[in-house]
Order: C-alpha cells, then sequence, then structure tokens
C-alpha cells in the first residue's frame, strides 16, 4: 500500500510540467495597433484651463448630463431632495444655499472630478467637458430660482407687469 502510494505521488509531480514554456497567444500583432483618437478628445484627467463660453447648446448639454448623474441625489430642482434621498441617504446641500450660488464655478467642476463629503468622484463616469456643461447649468438653475424682474430685458419686463 506504501509503495502504491509513493507511486501515486511521483506520478503526480511527474505529471506537472514548467507552465512558463506553454505556448502563448501574441498580445498585439504588428498590423493591428490602438485605434486614433479623433480629434477634439479630452482625456479624463486632463482639464480644460477655463471654463468655456456659456451657449445654449452647452445649457442643454448640461442639463442632459445632470439629470443623468445628478439628479438622483441633487433633484431636478437642484434643493437636495433626490429619489436616493428619499431612500433613506443623507442629503446633500442645498444649490440654492448662499455659499453656492456664490461659490465659482470652477468649485462645481471640481467637486464632479474630485467628490466632496459623502459624495463621490465622478471623474470616471463625466468627461471634463461635460463637468464644465454641468456646472453651467447648475448656475442656469441657481438663477431660476433667485431671477427678478430687473433681470429681464426692458421690452419683456412689461410684458410681466
Amino acid at each position: 500500500m506504501r509503495r502504491a502510494m509513493m507511486f501515486m505521488v511521483v506520478m503526480a509531480l511527474g505529471g506537472c510540467d514548467d507552465m512558463s514554456v506553454q505556448p502563448k497567444q501574441k498580445v498585439y500583432s504588428p498590423l493591428v495597433g490602438p485605434a486614433k483618437v479623433p480629434s477634439g478628445t479630452v482625456e479624463y484627467h486632463d482639464m480644460p484651463a477655463q471654463a468655456p463660453p456659456v451657449t445654449l447648446a452647452l445649457l442643454e448639454r448640461g442639463q442632459e448630463r445632470f439629470r443623468i448623474y445628478c439628479t438622483p441625489c441633487h433633484s431636478e430642482l437642484g434643493d437636495g431632495n433626490g429619489m436616493v434621498v428619499q431612500r433613506g441617504f443623507p442629503p446633500p446641500p442645498s444649490y440654492h444655499i448662499d455659499r453656492l450660488r456664490q461659490a465659482p464655478v470652477r468649485h462645481f467642476y471640481d467637486v464632479i472630478a474630485n467628490g466632496y463629503g459623502a459624495m463621490y468622484s465622478f471623474a470616471e463616469r463625466v468627461q471634463p467637458v461635460d463637468r464644465w456643461a454641468i456646472a453651467a447649468y447648475l448656475r442656469a438653475l441657481q438663477r431660476s430660482q433667485h431671477a427678478t424682474l430687473s433681470d429681464l430685458p426692458a421690452d419683456q419686463q412689461g410684458a410681466l407687469q
């Protein structure tokens, strides 16, 4: 019985081979390489030096991205009462408090990129161009809740009085 066990151990060890000499598939062939990067593409960790000019297209893109990424916590109104909060998570601050209304636009860009408090970083989810778009939309959202009659052009003020 002992000889049989020794024979089995020797056979098991003899069946093992050095895995480093096994054939391997080549990772890249010389004919296939990485795709060309389209012009105008911004990498995740590259930050534009300044905010782009605010246009209607930028605000619409910001609204779209805000609805995708931000409304679960911040809500459509930006008051910090989103669906996640209604399910028991701690509420984020309202965008309509004085501290955030007076914060520079870059603050919102940086919070999206790096996170703040309980909010985690969205750097891998939201590209830099979209961060600027969301920040611009936040300014429009803040303005919509705190607009005054004097903010309208004179010809449109008469229509509201």
